[in-house]
């Protein structure tokens, strides 16, 4: 496969949204073909997935979250990114493998060396060429506390020990994961996603 895969992560709040519209435009007026998705979602099923995980008045257990968000994971790797690869684009998405391992892994309590081969299986072995996380105090997250879903709703204190996995993956794969501030202003953070990609791309 010739495209390049890369993922935006972080709590929710962080910006993942709007830095990954970002990058597919900039990506787009560099003369790239981009495949923009994310999880849960992406393929017809994944969006009913989606509904599922994140819907406020649903209840389930960690493992029953877990195990929509890896068959949501194996069919958009099978459907979208996948295919994206092999016709050589950038697929820039925003949310993959690493979520579980922060909100079900550290969040859930769930054991990171078992969700680490369950993610293998769900996603075929391809893995993110760059992951980008963009780091925040849960105290800054960007929520709309009138509209929150369901992972939302969990709390600062539940925030704050997935911030802490995804600083933990930082530090466990230094060449894969970029750890940036998400608290700047959009377009300031966007300068250093930017740099970061364009620095993956020469090489």
């Amino acid at each position: 496969m010739s495209g390049a895969f890369i993922t935006l992560e972080g709590i929710d709040g962080s910006g993942k949204t709007t830095q990954a519209g970002l990058l597919a435009d900039w990506l787009r007026k560099e003369g790239h073909s981009v495949r923009l998705t994310r999880e849960p979602g992406g393929t017809h099923i994944g969006e009913t997935v989606r509904d599922l995980l994140l819907s406020p008045d649903r209840n389930m257990t960690p493992t029953a979250e877990l195990f929509l968000y890896l068959a949501d994971r194996s069919l958009h790797v099978a459907e979208v990114i996948r295919p994206a690869l092999e016709k050589g684009q950038v697929v820039v998405c925003e949310r993959h493998a690493d979520s579980t391992l922060a909100y079900q892994g550290h969040g859930r309590g769930l054991d990171c060396d078992l969700l680490r081969r369950l993610n293998a299986l769900a996603t075929d072995g391809i893995s993110p060429d760059l992951t980008i996380v963009l780091d925040i105090p849960p105290d800054h997250a960007r929520l709309d506390e009138n509209s929150l879903d369901r992972l939302e709703s969990e709390g600062r204190e539940f925030l704050a020990r997935v911030a802490e996995g995804f600083r933990k993956l930082a530090r466990e794969e230094p060449e894969r994961v970029k750890l940036i501030d998400g608290s700047p202003d959009a377009h300031i953070v966007n300068a250093q996603v930017t740099s970061l990609v364009r620095r993956l791309l020469q090489t």
